[in-house]
């Protein structure tokens, strides 16, 4: 069992702060006193963070930390941290060391008895989660997937076949494949959420199954920072809504089929009542 013990005064102390996803609104006061107090901020990208530190009048000084140089700061910042000065980690957008930079730096420090100090906001996986309407009891977070290879296949079966709700992180270039590559492993009833531009102007939540999703994106050209999640394995407790029913039977495949013959498809591909369908298509 491991505690940070008490520190003599002149010892300075790492504060991890969690800075907006998007919307400048969403920081917390904490935050932006830590950042006005610290005396200095190591910032993943000092041009992206100086937004951010004008918009809240913050002048304290920045220096860079990221995936390339974070090794060899480590001993500087400690010695900075012992001569007493405070330090603030941010990232370019949420809670640091979540994809990004930060985690060699805050074990090193934690080895050494320096305080780590979190200063909880945003994020971007929870904010994705909780209002994507997937169950919240047990989730995994798989980050960014590999790329190619042997490893990403071995990544992409594990969310297939988890029986958490996955929660990865993408680009817009490489949605519309892994989204296939899902498609090639997954239930095709299971759902799937995308949810894109987080918090800002064009925020977006678009759900369905994998053919609906790829379907929806070859026409809609993802922009933005992406969240994708998948339910499940067998997860009955998540129950498609009516406007995720509605949109399956609006997609162009099942558009070109007659009334009945769609209700047949759209009820075998999301494993519903047929009556279901019926009822929603005579409805509208």
């Amino acid at each position: 069992m491991e505690s940070q013990p008490n520190h003599p005064q002149a010892i300075g102390q790492l504060f991890v702060v969690a800075t907006p996803i998007g919307n400048l609104g969403d920081i917390s006061y904490r935050a932006v006193e830590t950042l006005k107090n610290v005396d200095v901020i190591a910032a993943e990208d000092t041009r992206t963070s100086l937004t951010l530190l004008r918009h809240y009048g913050i002048d304290t000084p920045m220096l860079a930390l990221h995936e390339h140089n974070e090794a060899a700061m480590l001993e500087k910042l400690q010695a900075r941290l012992e001569s007493g000065d405070s330090i603030a980690l941010i990232s370019d957008a949420g809670t640091p060391l979540i994809s990004d930079p930060g985690y060699r730096l805050v074990r090193h420090l934690r080895q050494q008895g320096i305080r780590v100090v979190p200063i909880p906001g945003a994020s971007s996986i929870m904010t994705a989660l909780c209002a994507a309407g997937l169950t919240t009891d047990h989730f995994r977070f798989a980050g960014f997937l590999p790329r190619s290879g042997k490893s990403r296949e071995q990544a992409i079966k594990r969310t297939a076949s988890s029986d958490e709700t996955s929660i990865i992180l993408e680009s817009p270039r490489r949605l519309l494949a892994t989204l296939q590559d899902l498609q090639t492993h997954l239930d095709p009833a299971r759902e799937l959420v995308v949810a894109r531009e987080l918090t800002k102007l064009h925020e977006e939540f678009v759900s369905g199954t994998a053919v609906d999703l790829i379907e929806h994106f070859n026409t809609h050209a993802p922009r933005g920072e992406i969240v994708l999640m998948v339910a499940a394995a067998g997860d009955e407790a998540v129950e498609l809504s009516d406007q995720q029913v509605i949109a399956c039977l609006a997609s162009a495949a099942m558009q070109a089929l007659p009334p009945s013959a769609r209700a047949k498809a759209v009820a075998n591909t999301l494993d519903i009542p047929r009556a279901r369908v019926y009822a929603l298509i005579n409805s509208g």
